[in-house]
Order: structure tokens, then C-alpha cells, then sequence
């Protein structure tokens, strides 16, 4: 029987003499960086440099060949072979020989103008926003090694309600942040301007509550930023409504520094020109959302102890859902997450066997996958706390407790669903 290396090399041979050319920019390499790099690497992006002309990534050629052979770029964790996502950022062995094969050849361009794509900058998404909300004024940050908590108000009036297609967090220092959640409140009054612009919220989770517990009476929209994760967008008819008048309230988790930084955070929103039908509702499980105190054993991790955690919730509405978003910290070593039917059947919901703090997705399903009443979802989360962990961020290391700041540890996965319609397990979900 012929080796894998074999075959993989007859295929290439068939596949490129087949042209009597050599892989090309236009046909060949290009499809496959605008699809699975230029998002980040573009300009206004977190990415250090751009690959979206011709020209830029060429003259990086051999070292795209060689993150591609070793599978370090472009970054993708979730296990494959558990579930296959739409969004997948996976090359095949076929396409990491294809850029090799380009990268040893000269690196020929083919049919200049072919290979046509567009990034808008500052946004992943496909096109410019049609809103953008931030804040008004940098925020100073202090070099002094602390977390900090800040909560920003945002005030907004529309010339009416509209619908939306996809929202992103914004910000031009994304280095500093560690996570932001935002959620957006319909405020019908000129309220939204009786309250102070921003709270420090480091020393107590709660304590902006007091001072915008009133806008919260009308929240439309809860969502988040974390590392690695890009906009959020809904299919054809889904999505919801932003109100004519309201608040951001955007909880802003920042990183401890060595040195002063400035930062402005913002919300991008896109638009749909139609009226949303089907309106999404995201559910948090796990630390911070529904049955935190039912993770099994008590959530906390000893010193020098690797420990294994799960929780299991059962769904109270059958519902159709769009994507899962898990979320651990620096101690994370293995997520999987699936669901179990009351007729017994397992749904593979998301398995992530060596967990990275710096690469955490939204991961979409390539059709809505339906999730009936009374269905156990399960989470399984393993940690490690010992010496042997490379980015624990204690060292020696120390008693970690379920919390929200770096060196606290969190079992999280947000869900975002639809109420089930029949055939929906058919919907391919296009965004």
C-alpha cells in the first residue's frame, strides 16, 4: 500500500502537470489566503503585517510555506474530525502543498486581475459599517501590573429602530484587553445622558449597577470580544432590533501593564435593509450563566493539580442553534461540549483538545442544528495548575478560584439560537 507522502505526491503531480504550469497567485493561492488570512491580515487589523495584494505575499512567500507545514498558521483548534464548522480556517494537506509548491517556483502570478477581493479596514466584516459608536475620549491606562474593570456608557438616538446583520467590537488597542462584553439597552428617554460616562469596576463586579441599573430594564443585544474572535452576523432573516434611543454599556476586562497605554473601544454596527423575522437569544453556561453552581466537582483548582470539570444543564424549549462560543482561561487545556437528546441521540456541539487563551472562535454550524426540549448539554473542561502548564500565570502556582480576572479560571459556553421551526436541521446557514 502506498504511503500517505506518496499518494500526496502523485496528487500533485496529476494536478499541476495537468496545466504544465506550476500552483499560480491567481488560480491557485490567492482563494485560499483571502478565505483563510487576509481577514486579520489586513490593514487596521490586529495581524502584524497585510496579505492581501499579490505583492504582500509574495515577498513572505517561504515563511507562509513554512507556519503552513507546521500547521502553526492559520490558527484553527477546534478538532475537525469532532464537528466541521462553516467558519473552519483549516488548509487541507493538499493546499499547504500547493503554497509550497508556489513558494519553490518563483512564485508566478498567472492572469493578473483574477484574484480580485476587497477588506474594508478597521472591520473583518465585508463591508463598512453603517454605525459606529465609541467612546469620545481616549482612556488612560496605567502601568502599574493591574486588572482593571471599566464600564463605558455610549449614548445613541436613531432617526428610528433598525434591524441588524452583524455587530463588532472596535477598538485600536487590542493588545491591552483581555475581554469586553457590550450589551446595548433601549432607553426611550433622554435618560441616557443623566449618568456618568464610564465606572471603574475593579474592585467590585456589581458596582456599575448602581449608577446604570435603570438602562438595563430594556437590554436588546448581549455580546462579546475576546482573542481571536472577530463580528458577529445572522442569516437572511434573523437578528434583532436596535432600539431608536439607548446605551452601550460596554465592560471592558484590561490586561495588567508595564507601561501607560491609551485606548478608545467602540461598537460597529451592519445594518439589514429587510425586517429581522427570527430573533437570536444567546445563553451563557457555566461560570457567570445558567448553572454555574451545578459544575461538578465544586469549581475551584488546588496548586500543582491537574482537575477535571463538567457541567450538565438540561434546555427547557427546543431551539435551532447558530453557532457555540466556549470560553476558558490560562489554566484551559481541553473543552468539549455536546448534547444529549431525551431518545438518547449525542449531538456533537464542539471539542477544542489543546486549548489556546489566544485563539478563542465563534464556532458556526453549517446548518442550524436543532436542539429539542429536555436535551442534556453537557460542558467538559480539564485544567492545569502545575509548573508543567507554560502560560500558568502564577508561578509557584496558587489556589484558583471561578472568576473573571486572568488569573481566575472560567468553564464557559455561550449558545445562540432561534426558537426551532420545522425543517430547520435542513437551513444551511449562509452568512
Amino acid at each position: 500500500m502506498l504511503s500517505r507522502s506518496v499518494l500526496l505526491f502523485l496528487f500533485l503531480s496529476i494536478h499541476l502537470n495537468s496545466r504544465a504550469q506550476h500552483a499560480t497567485w491567481s488560480e491557485h493561492i490567492a482563494p485560499l489566503i483571502h478565505r483563510n488570512c487576509s481577514p486579520c491580515h489586513h490593514k487596521g487589523e490586529a495581524a502584524p503585517f497585510s496579505m492581501v495584494t499579490y505583492e504582500e505575499v509574495a515577498k513572505r512567500a517561504s515563511f507562509i510555506k513554512r507556519v503552513t507545514e507546521n500547521r502553526y498558521m492559520p490558527p484553527w483548534k477546534a478538532d475537525p474530525h469532532y464537528v466541521t464548522f462553516s467558519n473552519q480556517r483549516r488548509l487541507t494537506d493538499e493546499e499547504i502543498a500547493l503554497i509550497a509548491d508556489w513558494a519553490d517556483h518563483g512564485m508566478p502570478r498567472g492572469k493578473e486581475g483574477e484574484e480580485k477581493t476587497s477588506f474594508a479596514e478597521g472591520t473583518q466584516y465585508r463591508r463598512n459599517p453603517d454605525l459606529v459608536l465609541k467612546m469620545q475620549e481616549s482612556f488612560k491606562l496605567k502601568g502599574d501590573n493591574t486588572e482593571r474593570f471599566i464600564v463605558y456608557k455610549i449614548p445613541f438616538e436613531l432617526p428610528d429602530s433598525v434591524s441588524v446583520e452583524a455587530i463588532e467590537f472596535t477598538t485600536n488597542n487590542k493588545k491591552v484587553i483581555h475581554h469586553a462584553n457590550y450589551e446595548i439597552d433601549d432607553v426611550p428617554t433622554d435618560a441616557i445622558y443623566n449618568t456618568r460616562d464610564y465606572v471603574d469596576n475593579t474592585d467590585s463586579h456589581l458596582d456599575y449597577l448602581q449608577y446604570f441599573v435603570n438602562y438595563r430594564k430594556g437590554i436588546r443585544f448581549f455580546g462579546g470580544w475576546i482573542p481571536g474572535s472577530s463580528y458577529e452576523s445572522y442569516p437572511e432573516d434573523m437578528g434583532w432590533v436596535m432600539p431608536k434611543r439607548g446605551v452601550v454599556l460596554m465592560t471592558v476586562h484590561y490586561a495588567p501593564l508595564g507601561k501607560d497605554e491609551e485606548v478608545i473601544n467602540g461598537v460597529q454596527f451592519f445594518f439589514r435593509k429587510t425586517p429581522v423575522k427570527r430573533k437570536i437569544k444567546a445563553t451563557t453556561y457555566g461560570s457567570g450563566g445558567v448553572g454555574e453552581k451545578q459544575i461538578t466537582p465544586f469549581f475551584y483548582i488546588p496548586a500543582n493539580v491537574e482537575k477535571d470539570f463538567k457541567l450538565s444543564v438540561k434546555t427547557e424549549e427546543t431551539q435551532s442553534v447558530l453557532y457555540v462560543w466556549p470560553h476558558m482561561h490560562l489554566l484551559g487545556k481541553v473543552f468539549k461540549a455536546y448534547a444529549v437528546t431525551p431518545e438518547n441521540d449525542t449531538i456533537k456541539l464542539v471539542s477544542i483538545p489543546e486549548w489556546d487563551f489566544n485563539w478563542q472562535e465563534i464556532y458556526w454550524f453549517p446548518k442550524l442544528v436543532k436542539i429539542p426540549k429536555g436535551t442534556v448539554i453537557t460542558i467538559e473542561g480539564k485544567y492545569d495548575n502545575t509548573i508543567n502548564n507554560p502560560v500558568n500565570p502564577s508561578f509557584p502556582p496558587q489556589l484558583v478560584y471561578g472568576a473573571m480576572k486572568t488569573k481566575d479560571e472560567m468553564m464557559t459556553m455561550v449558545v445562540v439560537s432561534v426558537p426551532y421551526q420545522e425543517g430547520d436541521e435542513d437551513k444551511v446557514i449562509k452568512r
